[in-house]
């Protein structure tokens, strides 16, 4: 097992392939403490890092003093009003209005496997998969309240999840106010926090800064994970490198509204949580009745930043992502959004696939515009019945069309939004998120449907059924373009208006699930004008999401940087678009826009009938290229090697399947310098003892060459051009 319970010392240890976790109970009462993360251990007496031999002692033998401990005490779930003044993971109120709580082991359940989290995406075992389940329940008997603590050791991904369920068993309502869903203190501060920030167009670029005393925390209000912060983060030690250093990864399975907190308390020690945001949270919780907070994905690398990334995507591409795509190629698409908007009919979509065909192109994806009297962004949202005066001669006949040439079919959906210029509005104007009284705020100039409601998400997912079986749709675009606020629901009472955020991704769950049970073999990509909902729970139920409205290569080679810090590349939506970029106004060349496009799910967001012949002409030729690498890209291990956004010179990363047979790196160059010498690239992963042919030459060079001495990218010429380089392993 790798979970074990050391009855003589009150320890669980944890382990994964590379890591270990220690829990320790604490003085006669059984405290849960924390006690170690980190490397692997060989051992479990680890109690004297708790340090409750010392000033000020635990309780039985310092009770005057119980609130210095409750202050400097490692806990593993710590909670509000007891005398801790760091910030709390749990925090209830009581009928009488109280908020304090107080939590001591009550019984554990070591097994095999693990248990679905009803209702919530989460990580599962698949057959022959290493994994453990710990669950350890404690109690605050005053409040009549069980919190169960639930770990899952999935060993050869190095990585540890965390979930919490709270039952009331007092007899009486109780209200949840805080109910993270992990918490980890650290010895010292020597360490960076590093998130991923942005807003639309330049989502999850990487942040990072020191641990300093006080209080550092991202979230979100929006109601959706959003561009600005990404429901992701890491600690990590001082100097710590993509290829050295420690590393602590935090990953929400989540998509609303969330938080992390990094926390250094006045004995210089740190604390890290993740959890629901607090602010806009709050469940009244029913005599008997429990409540299931989201999981939280954890790993530790010793080997620096590639490492912890590595880890990510293992779990998330084996044990999270469910489609019946995650281990075969993804039909190269085009999308006909930046090349027609609103402007289209049939004959121009037949057009573009047409041409798309002659190309190689294998999908033609339907985006805005098909449905209600949607001729702008400004009406319809809601109306989901196709518009046969621009689809003449409906949708199906469209579809057939398109199949007859050898193309699947896609289209796009807005399912959680409602235009107040619609027929859904007018017929039904109470379905719309505002409060009475209030003139709502309009995004988009459209408002948020209540799918918290039953009867709005059985409507609103009907309709989309009804057009997903009318034609052979096998590709559905799912885009959320504004964020909620006016938060209020009428099917809610005044006591439970604090569940609705939570309630509305549960909603959003509930029909996404329903959307891939009916269609199995859709595949199914989410957006959220672009990345605003790129995290761990859509991942869930969509191998890949649209991870900016933002093309341009090169910022999309700050944007996949940190993507790829915390997600798989095969969940990345990645196109080529046409230049001047519509977001950027930038020109690059279209071998790049291939070449950085390679590394996501690939497609076009062009219009191939009006692109010049040399464009044109690439596109075959990059196809190709996708299908050459493609399985490569799609289940090799990741490597960074050198960031544009670090040095202004270039990019370069590099893909090393799990074997080091082979190894496929992308190097794009910045702004083009005058009279410098090329670049030496130091490669990381392959066999050092192995030989490796460089593919187009008769270079052969030795890995551990590659690896300590580098290689020459060779001369590029002309602002942000960019390279491939493919090396084989020798036989």
């Amino acid at each position: 097992m790798a979970i074990k319970y050391y009855e003589d010392e009150k320890v669980f240890k944890l382990d994964t392939k590379n890591s270990s976790y220690v829990i320790a109970l604490v003085d006669v009462e059984n405290f849960i403490c924390h006690a170690y993360y980190g490397k692997k251990l060989p051992d479990y007496h680890v109690r004297h890092l708790l340090r409750i031999d010392e000033n000020p002692f635990v309780p039985s033998k310092n009770n005057r003093d119980r609130g210095s401990f409750n202050d400097s005490a490692f806990f593993e779930y710590p909670t509000a009003g007891i005398g801790d003044y760091r910030t709390p993971a749990f925090e209830v109120k009581a009928e009488n209005g109280t908020k304090t709580a107080a939590l001591t082991y009550k019984s554990h359940e070591i097994y095999k496997g693990k248990k679905k989290l009803e209702g919530l995406p989460a990580t599962f075992v698949n057959e022959g998969d290493d994994c453990d389940t710990l669950e350890l329940t404690a109690e605050d008997k005053c409040l009549g309240i069980e919190v169960t603590l639930v770990y899952s050791t999935f060993v050869d991904s190095d990585c540890i999840t965390r979930s919490v369920r709270v039952k009331n068993v007092s007899g009486k309502a109780a209200y949840l106010e805080r109910t993270l869903s992990a918490s980890v203190d650290f010895e010292g501060n020597a360490f960076d926090f590093i998130t991923l920030h942005g807003s639309w167009a330049r989502e999850r670029h990487i942040n990072r800064r020191p641990v300093t005393v006080g209080t550092q925390m991202i979230r979100s209000f929006r109601g959706e994970s959003g561009h600005q912060q990404n429901s992701s983060a890491a600690l990590v030690s001082k100097g710590c490198t993509y290829t050295s250093g420690e590393a602590y990864g935090f990953n929400f399975v989540y998509s609303g509204n969330f938080e992390i907190v990094c926390e250094v308390n006045q004995f210089g020690n740190t604390r890290v949580e993740v959890g629901i945001n607090h602010d806009t949270f709050e469940w009244k919780l029913e005599e008997g009745a429990e409540f299931v907070a989201p999981e939280v994905i954890m790993t530790y690398s010793a080997e620096g930043l590639n490492k912890m990334a590595q880890n990510f995507h293992d779990i998330i591409r084996n044990n999270l992502i469910r489609s019946s795509y995650k281990n075969k190629p993804r039909p190269v698409l085009i999308n006909n959004w930046e090349a027609t908007y609103f402007d289209f009919d049939e004959k121009k979509l037949y057009s573009i696939a047409e041409e798309a065909k002659k190309l190689g192109i294998e999908m033609l994806v339907m985006d805005d515009g098909w449905f209600g009297n949607r001729s702008s962004d400004n009406m319809s949202l809601g109306d989901w019945q196709v518009n046969e005066e621009k689809l003449r001669g409906g949708l199906k006949a469209l579809v057939d069309k398109v199949n007859a040439l050898g193309l699947k079919f896609g289209i796009w959906f807005e399912p959680e939004m409602i235009s107040p210029d619609s027929d859904l509005y007018r017929a039904h104007p109470e379905w719309a998120v505002k409060i009475d009284g209030r003139e709502p705020v309009l995004m988009r100039n459209q408002l948020v449907l209540d799918i918290t409601r039953k009867e709005v998400r059985d409507y609103i997912y009907g309709e989309m059924k009804k057009v997903l079986s009318s034609a052979n749709i096998e590709y559905v675009k799912w885009d959320m373009n504004r964020q909620l606020c006016d938060l209020y629901s009428a099917e809610l009472s005044a006591d439970r208006q604090g569940e609705f955020s939570h309630r509305y991704v549960l909603a959003l769950y509930e029909m996404q699930e329903k959307l891939i049970t009916d269609f199995p073999e859709l595949l199914l990509e989410n957006c959220s004008g672009g990345g605003a909902r790129f995290d761990a729970g859509m991942l869930y139920f969509s191998p890949q999401i649209w991870c900016s409205d933002d093309t341009d290569a090169i910022e999309r080679c700050y944007i996949q940087e940190g993507t790829e810090l915390m997600y798989p590349l095969s969940s990345m939506g990645a196109h080529v678009s046409d230049c001047p970029n519509h977001a950027t106004g930038r020109n690059t060349p279209f071998e790049t826009r291939g070449n950085v496009a390679l590394s996501g799910t690939f497609g076009y967001e062009l219009d191939v009938t009006k692109i010049s012949e040399n464009d044109r002409n690439q596109i075959p030729g990059q196809i190709d290229t996708y299908h050459k690498y493609n399985e490569l890209i799609r289940t090799g291990d990741y490597y960074r090697i050198a960031s544009l956004s670090e040095n202004g010179v270039y990019d370069c990363w590099a893909i090393v399947a799990k074997d080091k047979s082979e190894a496929l790196v992308t190097y794009v160059e910045g702004m083009r310098r005058p009279n410098v010498h090329s670049q030496i690239v130091k490669l990381v992963g392959l066999d050092e003892n192995a030989f490796y042919a460089l593919e187009g030459t008769e270079d052969e060079y030795n890995g551990a060459v590659l690896m300590y001495g580098g290689f020459s990218a060779g001369g590029t010429w002309g602002d942000y051009s960019s390279k491939l380089f493919h090396f084989i392993k020798k036989q």
